[in-house]
């Protein structure tokens, strides 16, 4: 028997799980995002595949969301719901025959499993959670990490792919390297000052350029991710959080300082209690600043080791004194507090609270 990882990732979780709770909604472009008041400030956390046709995407404002797909129905974000139904999703996952689960958010996990027959243990998980929760899913089977992850869009929707060394470069090499796993916007846009725009590409690149641009750690990365290397072994350890954090788009914009600084205040009381709760203390401050009208820049700074409450709220203060521009009006605030690593931890890949 072979080991393979497989990457199952539930299609669009969000409005799936809302449309059975409602079921009149089946067929419907659906959005959800923030209280459900294309009013509001908020953007869209998810939407259905029948909104997804008229362009709306995660991310987006959901006031223009609105404008896209006028006929739309638009929900309030539930958590609650949305962790419900993931709970028994991976629990449904872990029961299968040899099953090793590695939960990497909401929606989606790897699991790693050693069989003959990788696509029939793919439509055997599928038929599971199908059968428990009545959602679906696509499942990327891969000989890798990378390679499961990025097959599993090629199976979506309900669908199965396996991506291997073999067939890497045939399915992947022509596409543009803002395709891979781990590569966003910017890292496309300084590889390609290096020469380097498909995957193919920054599979052949030689390293020292590489290395040149991104650093010794980051440029070796960049060349095995272009080519589908990397680990294979899923590791169902309990996972240690770095970090946590909040962010608040406000429905006002915040121009007095004390309004700021009341905003401020609030936002770093969540965080302190989520850190609480970790005991262990805060290291590295991280502040996101959106302007108005949509002007985003983010300040990270290392802050003496302490697990003192006030002492932290102090640096806040500190620093968003620094680096906050007076008199400018802000639409949204975040804050990230960095703790302390456990010398044996495993860094947790789940995304924290506000979608830092």
């Amino acid at each position: 028997m072979a080991s393979w990882v497989l990457h199952v990732d539930l299609d669009q979780f969000i409005a799936a799980v809302e449309v059975l709770r409602r079921p009149e909604l089946e067929g419907l472009p659906v959005i959800v995002g923030g209280r459900g008041d294309p009013t509001e400030r908020a953007v869209v956390s998810t939407a259905s595949y029948e909104a997804r046709a008229f362009g709306v995407g995660s991310g987006m404002p959901l006031r223009i969301a609105a404008r896209k797909a006028p006929d739309a129905v638009i929900l309030p974000v539930d958590h609650d719901a949305y962790t419900e139904a993931s709970v028994a999703v991976m629990s449904t996952l872990r029961a299968q025959p040899g099953a090793t689960v590695q939960v990497l958010g909401w929606d989606e996990a790897f699991v790693g499993v050693d069989v003959d027959d990788p696509e029939a243990s793919a439509r055997a998980m599928q038929r599971a959670v199908l059968d428990r929760t009545r959602l679906h899913c696509s499942v990327g089977i891969g000989d890798t990490l990378v390679r499961a992850k990025i097959a599993t869009g090629f199976g979506k929707p309900q669908g199965v792919f396996r991506l291997t060394a073999e067939n890497w470069l045939e399915v992947m090499g022509h596409r543009p390297t803002i395709e891979l796993w781990g590569v966003g916007s910017k890292v496309s846009k300084r590889l390609g000052t290096l020469g380097i725009a498909t995957v193919a590409e920054l599979a052949a690149a030689e390293l020292e350029p590489l290395i040149a641009e991104f650093g010794p750690r980051m440029g070796a990365w960049y060349r095995e991710l272009g080519r589908g290397e990397g680990g294979s072994v899923v590791d169902d350890s309990e996972r240690v959080a770095r970090g946590h954090s909040r962010e608040t788009t406000y429905q006002h914009d915040l121009v007095e300082a004390a309004e700021v600084e009341a905003a401020l205040r609030v936002l770093a009381e969540a965080v302190l209690d989520d850190v609480a709760a970790e005991g262990r203390p805060v290291m590295r401050l991280t502040l996101k600043v959106r302007y108005a009208p949509f002007l985003t820049k983010t300040f990270s700074r290392k802050v003496p080791t302490t697990a003192d409450r006030e002492e932290v709220l102090a640096h806040v203060r500190r620093f968003a004194a620094d680096r906050i521009e007076p008199a400018r009006p802000i639409r949204l605030l975040g804050l990230r507090a960095e703790m302390e690593m456990p010398d044996d931890a495993r860094e947790s890949e789940t995304p924290t609270r506000g979608g830092w």
